[in-house]
Formats: C-alpha cells, sequence, structure tokens
C-alpha cells in the first residue's frame, strides 16, 4: 500500500509512517497535522491525538494546495481560488476567480502576505519550446487582479532608516525573451514610512543553466532577503532593500520541484527525493559581501539588521568619522545599532555623556538612548546611566514601562540607585538580576514575609535566617510567627525549632511561642519532648486555659509528664494532673477533690487506672467524704463493674458498711451481669430489704440467675405474696413442683391464679399434675371449664389421654365443637372417641373435615383397616394407604385410587417402590391385573387413560403395557382410534416384540407414518420401514431406505426405474458417486437433469481422472447453472484430455471461468501448452514469461517479463538464462533486479556460484547510472572489487562513500588487506578511533602525515593521542612537533612532557613547548626551562619565569644561584624576589655587586627595615654614589631621621642633599595646602556666627613646631601629617607605595 512518511526535521531519527489511500498529502508547518486529498474528497487529521479535525468535498477538482499559514490551507481549482480554515466549522471560501493568463498553465506555486489581502498566483506553460510564467496578482482590499509574467514571488517586510513600521514589500522573478529580471515593490505604503523605491536587478545563469528559469522564491525576514532557487538547482540569494545579489550557487544536481522556509533559511526537495537546506552563515556572510562584491554599504546594512560580524572595523572607523566631523547625533544612532553591540560600551557613553547638544535637538546620550530603546534593550551599563538621570527628574513612571518592556538590563547597581526611590520596584530590579540577599531585604521591609522562603528555594540562596527572624519579629510578631513556621515545614527545615523558640523567648513573644510550637509540633515527634515541655510550662505559668486546651486536645504525649502534672496541680488543672500522674499516692490526693472535678470525666478516669489502682481510689474517696463521693463511687463502681470484679466491689461496700451503696450498685449492675451469684445476692438484698416488686421484676425479666437456687430461697422464705415463686416455675418448667407445693400447702387458690391470670397455656401440665395427685375430677373439670381458652386442646388431650381418662372430655368437646372450633386435636379426640364408642364412625370420618386423617387412620388401622382407608382417602394420605392396601391385600380399592388419582409419582410408587416401600413382585401382578381387568374399562376419562399409559412406560414394563395398548386398541373401545395409542403400540412392539411390528402396520392406519418409519430405520427394521414408506409413496426415501440401510444399488436401480422421478435418479446418482460409479452416477445426474451436486461430481471425477465422463457432465451442468468453477474445470477438463481447440473456443466465447486459476493449475500439472493459451487469454505476462521460460522461447519469455515487471518473473527468467549462459538477456533481467535491495545478496550467490564475476560487476556497473540505484548496488559492487579487482576499489570509494554501506565494506576490505581504502571509510564512517589504529599498524601501506593530523585530532580515545606520539617518536621524529601542534587542544601535557622525559627526547619538542606553556603547566614550564639552562639561554629563560609562573621557583633559583654564569645568578635573584625572599635576594644580588638590583628589590620589598639596611652597607662600603642612587630609589621607604643621622656621622650632607631639598618641598605643598583649608574654615565660622575653635586644639593639630615627614625634629614626636595630594616629590620619581617606620634610634636631634 501506498505510505505517507513524516519526518521531524528537529531530529531526522524520528519518522512516522502511515498507510493511506489519498493521492496527495501536505504537512503543516508547525504542527503535527496532516492534510489529504482523495479526488474531490479533503481531510484533515491531527496525528498527535489520533483524530480527524475537518473534512469537506470540492465541486472541482483541486489542481494545487498548500498550507500558506498554520491554521488555512489554499486551494486552486480550475476556475478558482479559495482558502479553508481548519479552525471552526467553515467550508473552503472562495478568495477570487483564476485569470484568464492561467489557462492552460501548470500551477506551481501560491502566496499570500501576512495580512492576507495580497495574494499571487503562479502557473508555467511551454508555448513554442519555451517555458513561460503566468502570475496574477490580486489585491483583496480593491477586489481586483493584474496578470503579469513572472515565474516565481515572495511577499516580505523591510525596515528602512527612518520608518516608524515595517514596510511590505513584493518581490517577484521572471524570465523573458528580453532577459531575466528580480523586481522588488512596495504595497500598502504606511503614512509617515519613507517611500520605497522600486528595485530592479538582473538575474544572472551560467552558460551551463542557458534554459535555467526560477521555480520558486522564499522570504528571509530575519536578514531582509529573498531566496530564489531555479529549475536546474541554483540557488540566488537577493537583497530585498537594494535588490543586490548577496550570492549564487549550485545546490543541487537534480531539478527541484518544492521548496520551503525553514530556520531562516530555506528547505527544498529534489527530483532523487534529497532533502536540502540553505541558509545563511552569519560568522561569513559579511566577509563574504566585502571580498566578493566590495558593496560595503550591504555589508553595513546587513550587519546593523541582523546583528552579524564581519563588519566591525567598518563601524569603528564610521563612528570615529561621525565623531570626528561632530555629527554626534548620527554618530550615537550608529552606536546604538551596532552589531552585537560592540559600540555600546562604557566609554562611548562617557564620550556622549560629555558632548554638549545642539539647541532644539536631543543630546547625543539621550540620542542614543532612545535609538537603543526603539530596537532593543539597554545592557547593565546603559541601564545605570539611565535611570540616574530619569530618577533625579522624578520620572519613576518611565522606568517602570521600560522595566515591563524588558528595556533594561537589570543589576545589582540600579537596584541601588532606584531602592531610595521605590522599594517595589527595587524589588523587582534585584528579582531580575538575581540578587537574592537584596530581594530577600525588600521583601523583609515590605512584609511578603510568605514569598522569602519560596524566593530562596527557587534560587538556592540561603540567608541568615535567625537573624532575619529576629528582624521580622521586631516589626510585626504574628508575620514573624507564620514566617517561621513556613521555614520549619521546609525540607529539610531551614531554621530549628530550638531557634525559633529562643528568638520569640527573647522578645518575651508568649502568643506567638504558642502558636508556633502548637503547629510546628503537630506530628508529635519523641525528638520534640523538651519542645512540648517548654511550651506547656510556658502556657500552665502564664496563660493556664490555654495549657489545659492543648492537653485537653492530646496533641502531645512525649513531654515531661511528672513536671506538668505538678504544675498543672498548683494551677487548680486536676483533671490535668489526674491525666499525667502515675503514681498512685498522687492520684490519690488529686482524685478526692470531687467538688471541682467533672464528675463524667473523673468516672471515665477510671478507665485509664489498674483495677488495684481503681480499687484503692474508690475506697479513698468513700474513706474521705462518704455522703460527698457515694454517688460518684457506685457510678464508677457500676461502669467498670465487670473489669474491676463485683465481688471486690461487694467486699468494698461491706467491709464500709455500706448497704445503701451495695443495693444501689447491684442495682445498677444486675440487669448487664451475666453472674448467677450476683444476681441471687441482688434478689437476697432486696427480699431482705422488703423491696418484693423488684423481686417479681427480676425473676420475670432476668435471664441469668440459678432458678433452683431461687426458687428453694423462695420456698424457705416463706413470702406473703408466692408470685415471684409461681414466675420462676413457670419460666423454668417447675409447673408439676409448684402444684405440688402448693396443693400439699393448702394454696389451691394461687393454683387458680397461677393457670387463670399468669399463664393459661399451663393448664395441659397443671391437670396434668392434678390427676397425679388424684384430685377430684370434679374440680379438675371446674379448673378446665373456668380457664381461658388459651392454651392447647391438643396437649390437654394428650396429658390426658395418657392416663387414660379422656373420656372426662367428652362433652367439654362437643360442646367446644358445638360453639364453632375447628381444632384440629378437638376433632382428633372426637373422632377417637367415636371409634372407641363406635358412634357411627363411618359419618363422621366421611364427613368431617377438621381432623388429621394421618393421626385418626393410623388410629383405625389396628381397629378398623376399611375406617383407616376411608380416612387415608379423605386426606390423600398416598404412602399410609398404598401401606395400607397392600398389607391388607386390597388391590382393587389400590387400583381405583391410583386411577382416580391421576398422579405419576405415585404410580411409580405402586409399581416401582421406593426406599420406605421396596417393590414386592406378587403385589404389583395383582396390582396390574386389577388395573386392566376392572379399574382402567370402568375409566372414561382419557387423562385418566392417558397417566396410567405414561405410568406403566415409566415403570419400564412393556409387556404390561402391550397388554393394556392391545385391550384398548385391537378391543372396541373409545379409545381405539388414537393416534398417539396407535403410536405407542407400535414403538413399544418396535422396542420388545420387533417381530409383531408387521403384523401392526397392515391392521393400522392412524399412525405417523414418517416418524415411525424413522424410528424402525433407528432400530434396524429397514424391511418395515420400506414398508411404510412404499405404502404411502414417500419414494426418495424409500429409495433412501434402500440405498442407505439395505445396501443394494440394484434394487434401487430397478425402483428408480420404476419410478422415473428425477429426485429419485439424483438420490441414486449421489449414491453411486458414493461408491465411485462415476459413469454409471454421470448418467444418473444426466437422467435427472440435476447438476446440484456439480461440486462433489468435479472432485470425485478429478482424483479418478474420468476427465471424459466429466466433459459430458460439465456440459450439462454449464446450461443449467451459470457458476466460475463449472467453467473453470470444463476449461481444465478440456486441458487434460488435450483438447486445446474446444478450449480455445471457449476462451474466445463468452465465459466466466477463472482462467488465471485454470491457468496456474495447468502450469503447476506441467500443461504448459494449455497454460500459454490460457495466459494469453488473460494478458497474464508473469506467468506467461514463466510458462514461456518452461517451453525454452528464452527471447519471448523476456519480451513477457517486460510486460510483466515483476521481480518473481524477472527471478525466474534470469535464472533460466544463466543457466542456459544467455547472459545477455540475463543482464536484461538482472538490471530489473538489482533495483531491489532484497534480490541483490541472492544474484550475486548465483553469479559467484557459477563463476560470472565479470558478468556480475558488468551488470552492476550498469545498473549504477539506473534512477532506482541504491545502496545495495554500490555497497555489492565495492565488496566484489575487493574480492576480485582490488585496483578499481579507491575509486569507486572516491566517487560513491556517501551511497555505500560503510561498514558492510569495511569488512570486506579488512579481509582482503586493503589498508588505505580500509582508512579512507574509517575517515569518512567517523570511525576516526579505528581509523587510527590502522593507519599506525600498517603505517607502511596507510600513513599519509596531512591525512592523519586531520585523523587524530578527531578521536574519542585519548589514549590513542599518546599511541600516536610513540608511533611518530619511533618512525617520524622531525614531525612530531607538527603532530603535536594539531593535539594540543586535547592532550594532557603533562603525560606528554613525562612521556618525553622517560625516553629524554625533550629537544625533539620544544617548539611544542613553547607553544603550551600558554596553558602555564607547570610540568611544561619546568621541562622548557630545563632545556633553557641547557642551552644557556638566559633571555628565554627570564622571558619565560616572568611570564608563567607555574613552577618550582625556589627549587629553580637554588639551582641556578651556583650557576657559573652572571645572568642566571641575576635570574636567581629575580625568583628569590618573586618569593618575597628579599634578603636572599639581596645578599645575592651583593654578592655578585648588582647593585642597581639589590636596590630595586629594596623598593619592591617595601620594607623600611631592608631599605635602611642598605643604606647602611653602602655607607660601611663606602660607595657613596650608591647611597644617592639608593635615596632616590627608596624615597618612600626610607625615614627621614636615619637618612640625616647617616648623612651627619658619615659626611654624605652632600650625597642626601637632594633628597631632603624634595622633601622640604612636600612639606611647604602640604603647609599651604592646609592653610588654605583653615582660612575657609575661619570664613565659615565667621558666616554662621559661632566661636572660632582654638588653633592648636587637641587631635585636630595641623603642624608641630617642625616637622620632617610628619615627626618632629625637636621635643616629642606629633600625630602623622597628611601625605600630599600628588604623593610625588618635584625632584624624584617616588618609588611603590609610602611606608611609615618606627621612632629614629637616636630619637632626633
Amino acid at each position: 500500500r501506498e505510505q505517507v512518511c513524516v519526518v521531524d526535521l528537529e531530529d531526522t531519527s524520528k519518522t512516522f509512517r502511515r498507510p493511506i489511500t489519498a493521492d496527495s498529502a501536505i504537512m503543516n508547518p508547525e504542527n503535527k497535522i496532516i492534510a489529504l486529498k482523495a479526488g474531490r474528497n479533503l481531510q484533515v487529521f491531527n496525528l498527535e491525538m489520533k483524530a480527524k479535525v475537518k473534512s469537506c468535498v470540492m465541486t472541482d477538482d483541486v489542481q494545487y494546495w498548500r498550507w500558506i499559514t498554520p491554521f488555512d490551507i489554499a486551494l486552486v481549482t480550475e476556475t478558482s481560488v479559495f482558502h479553508w480554515s481548519i479552525e471552526g466549522t467553515a467550508s473552503p471560501v472562495k478568495q477570487f476567480e483564476r485569470h484568464a493568463n492561467l489557462n492552460g498553465t501548470q500551477i506551481i506555486s501560491y502566496t499570500a502576505n501576512a495580512k492576507m489581502n495580497w495574494m499571487a498566483l503562479i502557473g508555467i506553460s511551454a508555448p513554442q519550446g519555451r517555458i513561460v510564467g503566468s502570475m496574477q496578482l490580486y489585491n483583496k482590499d480593491r477586489g481586483a487582479s493584474q496578470p503579469i509574467e513572472a515565474h516565481a514571488a515572495e511577499f516580505s517586510e523591510i525596515r528602512l532608516e527612518g520608518a516608524s513600521q515595517p514596510t511590505q514589500v513584493f518581490a517577484f522573478a521572471s524570465r523573458g525573451a528580453n532577459g531575466s529580471k528580480l523586481h522588488v515593490v512596495e504595497i500598502d505604503h504606511v503614512e509617515g514610512n519613507p517611500p520605497f523605491q522600486k528595485r530592479s536587478a538582473d538575474i544572472m545563469f551560467p552558460p551551463e543553466a542557458v534554459n535555467d528559469f526560477p521555480v520558486s522564491m522564499q522570504a528571509g525576514p530575519k536578514y531582509e532577503v529573498v531566496y530564489m532557487v531555479t529549475k536546474f538547482g541554483f540557488i540566488h540569494v537577493y537583497d530585498l532593500e537594494s535588490g543586490a545579489c548577496i550570492f549564487t550557487n549550485r545546490i543541487s544536481g537534480e531539478t527541484v520541484f518544492v521548496t520551503a522556509p525553514h530556520q531562516d533559511g530555506v528547505i527544498a526537495v529534489n527530483r532523487k527525493g534529497q532533502v536540502l537546506s540553505v541558509c545563511i552563515n552569519e560568522e561569513t556572510v559579511v566577509p563574504y559581501i566585502l571580498q566578493h562584491t566590495a558593496n560595503v554599504e550591504l555589508a553595513f546594512r546587513l550587519a546593523s539588521r541582523a546583528n552579524l560580524p564581519g563588519a566591525d572595523q567598518l563601524y569603528v572607523q564610521r563612528f570615529q568619522q561621525l565623531m570626528g566631523q561632530s555629527q554626534y547625533n548620527e554618530a550615537a544612532k550608529m552606536a546604538a545599532s551596532s552589531p552585537r553591540g560592540m559600540l555600546r560600551t562604557e566609554n562611548t557613553i562617557n564620550q556622549l555623556k560629555h558632548l554638549q547638544s545642539v539647541p532644539g535637538q536631543l543630546s547625543p546620550i539621550l540620542q542614543y538612548f532612545a535609538t537603543i530603546l526603539e530596537k532593543g534593550e539597554l545592557n547593565r551599563h546603559e541601564s545605570i546611566e539611565l535611570a540616574r538621570p530619569v530618577l533625579a527628574s522624578n520620572r519613576k513612571a518611565l522606568l517602570e514601562k521600560w522595566l515591563k518592556e524588558d528595556k533594561l538590563e537589570c543589576s545589582e547597581e540600579l537596584g541601588d540607585i532606584v531602592h531610595p526611590h521605590d522599594a517595589t520596584l527595587a524589588l523587582s530590579v534585584y528579582l531580575r538580576a538575581n540578587v537574592p540577599a537584596k530581594v530577600v531585604l525588600c521583601f523583609a521591609q515590605s512584609g511578603q514575609f510568605d514569598k522569602i522562603v519560596l524566593y530562596c528555594k527557587k534560587v538556592g540562596y540561603t540567608p541568615d535566617w535567625v537573624q532575619l527572624l529576629m528582624q521580622i519579629s521586631r516589626v510585626d510578631a504574628e508575620k514573624a510567627c507564620d514566617f517561621a513556621l513556613s521555614l520549619v515545614k521546609e525540607d529539610p527545615p531551614l531554621i530549628t525549632a530550638d531557634q525559633v523558640v529562643g528568638v520569640f523567648s527573647s522578645q518575651n513573644m508568649v502568643q506567638q511561642t504558642t502558636r508556633f510550637l502548637l503547629d510546628a509540633l503537630k506530628d508529635n515527634k519523641e525528638s520534640d519532648a523538651h519542645l512540648q515541655t517548654k511550651l506547656l510550662e510556658l502556657n500552665l505559668l502564664n496563660a493556664p486555659q490555654v495549657a489545659d486546651a492543648i492537653l485537653g486536645n492530646s496533641m502531645f504525649t512525649h513531654f515531661d509528664r511528672p513536671y506538668i502534672a505538678q504544675l498543672a496541680e498548683k494551677a487548680g488543672l486536676y483533671q490535668r494532673a489526674l491525666e499525667l500522674y502515675d503514681n498512685l499516692s498522687d492520684i490519690k490526693r488529686v482524685a478526692v477533690h470531687t467538688e471541682v472535678l467533672n464528675s463524667e470525666w473523673l468516672i471515665g478516669y477510671f478507665g485509664n487506672l489498674s483495677v488495684g489502682d481503681s480499687l484503692a481510689v474508690l475506697r479513698q474517696m468513700l474513706e474521705h467524704n462518704m455522703a460527698q463521693n457515694l454517688q460518684i463511687v457506685v457510678q464508677a463502681a457500676t461502669k467498670y463493674s465487670e473489669l474491676l470484679g463485683p465481688q471486690n466491689i461487694i467486699e468494698i461496700f461491706e467491709d464500709l458498711r455500706c448497704s445503701e451503696g451495695l443495693y444501689y450498685y447491684l442495682g445498677s449492675v444486675v440487669n448487664v451481669t451475666e453472674d448467677p451469684a450476683v444476681v441471687f445476692k441482688y434478689i437476697q438484698a432486696a427480699v431482705s430489704t422488703g423491696q418484693l416488686k423488684e423481686v417479681e421484676r427480676l425473676v420475670r425479666d432476668n435471664n441469668h440467675y440459678d432458678a433452683e437456687k431461687v426458687k428453694n430461697y423462695l420456698k424457705e422464705a416463706s413470702l406473703p405474696d408466692q408470685l415471684p415463686l409461681i414466675i420462676v416455675c413457670d419460666r423454668f418448667d417447675y409447673v408439676h413442683d409448684l402444684v405440688l407445693y402448693l396443693y400439699s400447702n393448702g394454696m389451691a387458690k394461687y393454683i387458680e391464679v397461677y393457670v387463670q391470670q399468669v399463664n393459661p397455656s399451663r393448664l395441659p401440665q397443671v391437670v396434668g399434675a392434678l390427676l397425679d395427685v388424684d384430685c377430684d375430677e370434679s374440680i379438675v373439670k371446674s379448673l378446665i371449664s373456668s380457664t381461658p381458652a388459651q392454651f392447647s386442646i391438643g396437649d390437654l388431650v394428650s396429658e390426658i389421654e395418657k392416663r387414660n381418662r379422656l373420656k372426662i372430655l367428652h362433652r367439654w368437646l362437643e360442646a367446644q365443637a358445638s360453639n364453632g372450633s375447628q381444632d384440629t386435636g378437638l376433632y382428633n379426640a372426637l373422632a377417637k372417641i367415636y371409634i372407641d364408642s363406635n358412634y357411627d364412625p363411618e359419618q363422621f370420618l366421611s364427613s368431617n373435615k377438621f381432623y388429621d386423617p394421618r393421626v385418626v387412620g393410623a388410629y383405625s388401622e389396628k381397629r378398623d383397616p376399611n375406617l383407616a382407608y376411608l380416612a387415608y382417602s379423605q386426606g390423600e394420605c398416598d404412602d399410609e394407604l398404598l401401606r395400607l392396601t397392600s398389607e391388607n391385600g386390597m388391590f382393587k380399592q389400590q387400583a381405583r385410587y391410583l386411577i382416580k388419582r391421576r398422579d405419576l409419582g405415585l404410580w411409580a410408587k405402586a409399581l416401582t417402590g421406593d426406599d420406605q416401600q421396596p417393590l414386592n413382585q406378587s403385589h404389583r401382578r395383582q396390582l396390574v391385573d386389577q388395573v386392566v381387568s376392572y379399574a382402567l374399562p370402568e375409566a372414561e376419562d382419557p387423562e385418566q387413560v392417558s397417566v396410567c399409559v405414561k405410568a406403566f412406560m415409566a415403570a419400564s414394563l412393556p409387556q404390561e403395557l402391550i397388554e393394556l395398548l392391545e385391550r384398548i386398541i385391537l378391543e372396541p373401545t373409545p379409545f381405539s382410534n388414537n393416534n398417539n395409542l396407535q403410536n405407542l403400540l407400535i414403538l413399544t412392539a418396535v422396542k420388545v416384540e420387533p417381530t409383531r411390528v408387521a403384523d401392526y402396520i397392515s391392521r393400522l392406519s392412524n399412525f405417523d407414518a414418517p416418524d415411525i418409519a424413522e424410528i424402525c430405520i433407528n432400530n434396524g427394521l429397514h424391511e418395515e420401514a420400506f414398508s411404510i414408506y412404499k405404502r404411502f409413496e414417500v419414494n426418495a426415501d424409500a429409495i433412501g431406505v434402500l440405498i442407505d440401510h439395505v445396501g443394494s444399488l440394484d434394487r434401487a436401480y430397478e425402483y428408480a426405474e420404476r419410478c422415473d422421478q428425477p429426485e429419485v435418479w439424483s438420490r441414486l446418482g449421489k449414491a453411486q458417486l458414493d461408491g465411485l460409479r462415476i459413469k454409471e452416477a454421470i448418467d444418473s445426474y444426466i437422467r435427472a437433469d440435476d447438476a446440484a451436486n456439480f461440486a462433489e461430481v468435479i472432485d470425485v471425477a478429478t482424483h479418478a481422472g474420468k476427465f471424459d465422463d466429466l466433459v459430458r457432465f460439465l456440459l450439462m451442468a454449464r446450461k443449467k447453472v451459470r457458476e466460475p468453477a463449472i467453467e473453470s474445470e470444463l476449461l481444465f477438463a478440456y486441458a487434460k484430455t488435450e483438447r486445446l481447440a474446444d478450449l480455445e473456443d471457449m476462451l474466445h466465447g463468452p465465459n466466466i471461468a477463472q482462467v488465471q486459476k485454470v491457468g496456474d493449475r495447468c502450469y503447476d500439472e506441467g500443461l504448459f501448452d494449455a497454460a500459454r493459451l490460457l495466459f494469453q487469454s488473460v494478458s497474464n505476462w508473469s506467468r506467461l514469461a514463466s510458462t514461456l521460460v518452461r517451453l525454452g522461447d528464452y527471447q519471448a519469455a523476456v519480451d513477457c517479463g517486460r510486460k510483466a515487471n515483476s521481480t518473481v518473473v524477472w527471478r525466474d527468467v534470469h535464472a533460466a538464462c544463466i543457466a542456459e549462459r544467455e547472459f545477455r538477456l540475463a543482464q536484461i533481467c538482472g538490471l530489473h533486479l538489482i533495483v531491489h535491495a532484497e534480490e541483490l545478496e541472492s544474484l550475486t550467490r548465483l553469479y559467484e556460484s557459477g563463476g560470472h564475476v565479470d558478468e556480475l560487476c558488468a551488470l552492476i556497473e550498469n545498473g549504477l547510472g539506473l534512477e532506482r540505484a541504491h545502496m545495495g548496488m554500490f555497497t555489492e559492487l565495492a565488496i566484489l572489487y575487493c574480492k576480485y579487482r582490488p585496483e578499481q576499489i579507491m575509486d569507486h570509494l572516491k566517487l560513491y562513500w556517501s551511497r555505500i554501506n560503510i561498514p558492510k565494506v569495511i569488512r570486506a576490505c579488512e579481509s582482503a588487506h586493503l589498508w588505505p581504502e580500509l582508512v579512507f571509510l574509517y575517515v569518512h564512517y567517523d570511525e576516526f578511533d579505528n581509523a587510527a589504529q590502522t593507519i599506525i599498524a600498517h603505517s607502511a601501506d596507510a600513513w599519509e602525515h596531512a591525512s592523519f593530523k586531520d585523523i587524530i585530532v578527531k578521536v574519542s580515545n585519548v589514549e590513542l593521542y599518546y599511541k600516536a606520539l610513540r608511533f611518530y617518536l619511533n618512525e617520524q621524529p622531525l614531525l612530531l612537533n607538527d603532530l603535536l601542534h594539531v593535539m594540543m587542544p586535547r592532550v594532557d601535557h603533562t603525560r606528554v612532557v613525562s612521556m618525553f622525559l622517560k625516553s629524554d627526547n625533550i629537544p625533539l619538542i620544544k617548539k611544542y613547548l613553547v607553544a603550551a606553556q600558554t596553558t602555564n603547566n607547570k610540568s611544561v614550564n619546568e621541562a622548557y626551562n630545563d632545556l633553557l639552562i641547557e642551552e644557556e639561554d638566559f633571555v628565554g629563560l627570564r622571558n619565560s619565569i616572568d611570564n608563567h609562573d607555574n613552577f618550582d621557583g625556589i627549587g629553580l633559583a637554588q639551582r641556578l644561584e651556583k650557576h657559573e654564569l652572571l645572568e642566571f645568578r641575576r635570574i636567581a635573584a629575580h625568583l628569590y624576589n618573586q618569593a618575597k625572599r628579599w634578603r636572599q635576594s639581596l645578599n645575592l644580588s651583593k654578592k655578585d655587586k648588582l647593585y642597581k638590583d639589590a636596590m630595586t628589590t629594596a623598593r619592591v620589598s617595601g620594607s623600611a627595615e631592608i631599605a635602611e639596611d642598605l643604606l647602611r652597607y653602602f655607607v660601611e662600603s663606602g660607595n657613596s654614589a650608591c647611597f644617592s642612587a639608593c635615596l632616590f630609589t627608596c624615597y618612600d621607604l626610607v625615614r627621614s631621621d636615619v637618612v640625616m643621622e647617616l648623612s651627619w656621622r658619615h659626611g654624605l650632607a652632600n650625597e642626601a642633599m637632594p633628597y631632603f631639598i624634595n622633601l622640604m618641598r612636600e612639606y611647604q605643598t602640604k603647609v599651604d595646602h592646609l592653610a588654605t583649608e583653615v582660612s575657609e574654615l575661619k570664613l565659615k565660622v565667621e558666616k554662621s556666627g559661632g566661636p572660632m575653635p582654638a588653633a592648636n586644639a587637641g587631635p585636630n593639630q595641623l603642624l608641630g613646631p617642625a616637622g620632617v615627614n610628619g615627626r618632629l625634629l625637636l621635643g616629642h614626636s606629633g600625630s602623622p601629617a597628611p601625605q600630599p595630594a600628588n604623593g610625588t616629590p618635584p625632584m624624584f620619581t617616588p618609588g611603590l607605595g609610602s611606608a611609615h617606620g618606627s621612632t629614629p634610634s637616636m630619637g632626633g636631634l
């Protein structure tokens, strides 16, 4: 299937392929949206969302389409141009009608400007052999079109100098008969902009492209250029403003057919599918213009507008020129717009600041800033310089506006300038400048504490949080608390809670400390125990209510509980103290204060104590104040009764003689306890206190007391009211004992009370008990009569019947019956009485419906079975009735009952038995006889007969069933002609008596013949089935029985002849076909004229090879059925029977045969002549070619192969030609094969296996020029060259290295030992490591110095550098420095030096060492210094030491101070100076009498002591000239008194006089300066009217009596005087700095 491939230009390895059925696809320029076109159907899909965005159907064919914006598609039809937006639901909108000049042209381009009001449509045509471009320029605002001859066009915009807005331009190019031109014109002129003059430029085409013409044009807005691409692959770059040509070159050897803008350049695709990208090289374009076009103005403008390098010198020269011409504003504009800001420096700003502005114009500096602000943003220094005057003029809003527009570069200095004016604006500056310290300070000052942490985290800044919190707490305590919480909650915390508490405590911020700790400690960590204690302590001492709330919320658990409990007790928080105390004595001491404790809480508190502690506290509370605490103790004991143990609690009450408490306690727990002892004790307590009603309630409602024990206790207690005893006996079934107790103690009235008021349902038991004690019957009858009828009559009858006294109830029972009672027990009792007394029981049993038949029947069985049968039959007691009739031989009654019941389940029990009543064969036989003889003949209901028959069938009694059915059907009965019964009789006979089936078939006529026949067949009664079918003339099924079951085809043939029906012949034909009687079967099908079974006939005949008979059948079938299979098989049968003439006639005539499939079958069967005819008829050239190959006609096969153009065909034909050595034809085939990469390998093996290498090489060489030549061909030819023609491989690689599979060829070159070629491949595959290793390993063949240098700098394995150095050291030592020069940026200089030191070859790399010294590497410096010492080059050594200081200076100095050459010892002294070992340097200089060096050392040391020691040395050595020179050199170091002393003592006044003269001049200058300041001060004082300060007052004395260098010459030394302003004496050049030594040794004169 066709596919569309989407390539991500940012990452070309990411491709997206999808199969499509569209004929065109275009990709959105920005988003992953693709538009598809199939005919007139257009659809847009979002590939990321996998959803259809929009679709439409055009009324006309779309000739050209493209994306003109990321949201709009332009559609060009035969007559019109439409724009279609993918947003919304609108259909394509018509923009304009096509102009007549575009008729008959090929549309190649369409473009529109950004405002979508100008559009250009371009087409090309070829009249008279010349490519003519036709363009329609359309303006939407005017609705007008203009035809123009042009080949390419584009809209763009440029910014002219002095223009406020961009200028819209339109560029178009054409090549006509009179030449080629590029035109640039302005469209939509903007008021205020300077007019743009039309530009025209000649387009130059090279001599080899005389027929070339523009095909596309793309704008480059960044550079304000336009890219024009021509058909022959040339690109022209033009400047839009001037129309000048910047660059022309060829980018493709193939025709470019599409372009698009890409990254400020252009991307193009040529005919070969190559994707080309062209853009401007910003580093070289301006130098290129200057060098090749000499267009300085163009280079200048391009560099300015695009900020490009290359014109820096031009800008500097022009800026200086304008400054020199006093054109300051122009110079300011130029500096502001200089590329890359090269002139935007502090020096330029300082120059412009000090220039005077021309009246009426902006000052140069403001012009400079205005120009920059218009085009971009200010840099750091510019922002600061502009901010000062803006803020000074109070125009802060202007500064805010520039900041919002990002016109200023923020810095800390700018923020410092803004802060005094606006802290918020300064914060914005600090934020942009990333000055965390100042940002945090501003946040704190403005109260935005919540933003501090977020900001610090964002920028990674860590301030002093403690100090910051301290400052905030002094300003706003609440905000400080919030801030502290935010710091602690960070992960990890920015400040510890201890630190926060320390800060807040120091400010006595109790409320804030509490709030902070409550939030910070909410996780209740053990590590915060001390802080929890601190929080509670703080509030217990200052705010007990807060502490109470904290403890009440149970927020903390790790504080010091005993300590906090003591504080809580002292604060009166007894409840909290109890919660915290663990010691029993403390708990007992606090718990007694119940007057202030919440009773509910205190009761709940006992749940936290141990059992022993709880009991001890309860006892303590009762002992402390029983009256006050009794209620709470009882409540606590009640609540925790189960936990504490009732016996323990009872013991406390009893020990303290608190009977009231005991009663209340037991009364509260007795209803919930399950302890019988507790309940019994409560009953005793209630009885003892006379609470009989409570006793009565308890024994009635409670279920957990010992009934026997309570009953005995109540008997012994002799209560005045026996109701509690009655209740206990009634509940626990002690009725008999109760009646005996009451009857024997003369309390009969309580018996009446019991059965009449308490529980009438107990009357049966009471009557039984009274009868057991021989109570008088009259009393019993009276009791029964007087008791409400709320008892069970059945139970009463049962109790009396047990004692054989049932007759005493006779009258009472009849009275109840007459009153309408329907109680079953009552009527059961009456039935029993009537049966026993023989009082007409049959009448009662048959008429009464209220007695229980089973009970009465069972009662009657032994007395009278007939009465039992009557009772059972009345109640349908089936099981009992079957048992009764079977045991008593009552089978006639049983049979009649079964017929009447019509219950299959009951029949099954009677005929087969069950688990309760096993089958008795004799009983079943008697039952069957009774059913057949009497019961069934008496039946008139068909349902009764049907149920009976079903029962016999279900009982598997076939013989008995046959007897039954013959009795019903064969004898005259109402059911003789019943269809179902006849079917049943025959079916039963089929299964049981097959010999009788034929007789039944002949005698019966109302049965289902087809179904019975089928059953006969299934049971093997084939003749009976045949008789049925024959009797009822079902001929098709009859012959089926003969064929399928009897198996006699001859009888079937005879039967078919007799019937002569088509369906019979068809059935016979199928049977004959199954029996492989193919000819007879075909004859039968022909007589039946039936072609329905053609598929099976074809299959069987084909397998049997009966194609002659098959032809007869197919000719008949073709007339009946138009099926492709029939006609296809007829063709194949013709082929098999070699009736090619008939086959050809059929092919020429109308047919629906599957000729292709038939041809394939013939080909597979080797029927090549027939296959040739078949393939020719369907023009299947591929199969025809293969067929011709098999027939040996190779030339014709090749011709067919061209028509087929199939890889498989070419492969077959090619293999056949190779086998026959037809190499010319083979090459034709091979050229069609090698363009398929998957065929190349097998083709190569075929040639190589036959030894036809030359032919193979020739084949591939010829294929390289094909349009479809692929990488595999170039690769395979390279491998062949490696194997067989190594002399040609290098040329091949140089030509086609980009088109071969380099890894495969690398392996081939390795195998063939072609080392130069291997290096070449490694280099072009970017395997530089392997390339270098190959050169080193095979240098004799592969080494070449220039290429090795190029390779070695690109390797990734650093070890190869050193391996290369060893290689060069061994083989090319003279080229080492050249190699090291290119490797210098990447080698380890220390390792290189070490390598050559070990081999003692350092001199070989001297040039490298000189170059490497720029890195100031210690090893390099020391190696080079050693080499210079060895060469005695002291000048070079001095330069090396001065410029590169990374070496062991002291060690080198120690070596050099012993050197025999003076200059090297001077260098040693210099090194000591650098190490600040001044005395060692001085000693060395003195030793060599290098006094100038010694004086320089003393001056550089800055030590007065060293300088004065050197003076003394010169004095002692009598060297007065050096003494004077040393005073000059060390003027700032030596002390004047020391100089004076030495000159006076040693007669060196003349030598010291220049020093003193200069010193006096210096101090005279100071005095004059001070006198001036004093005068000015005096004037100020006089003007202010204040007192004049004393001249010599205090430490501000300006000058002592006489002094030099701040010291007195007479008397004590005074305060140091200030230095002169310039610090330089008139006659001397000062030393470095100024120093004040200690007091002179003699203290003055």
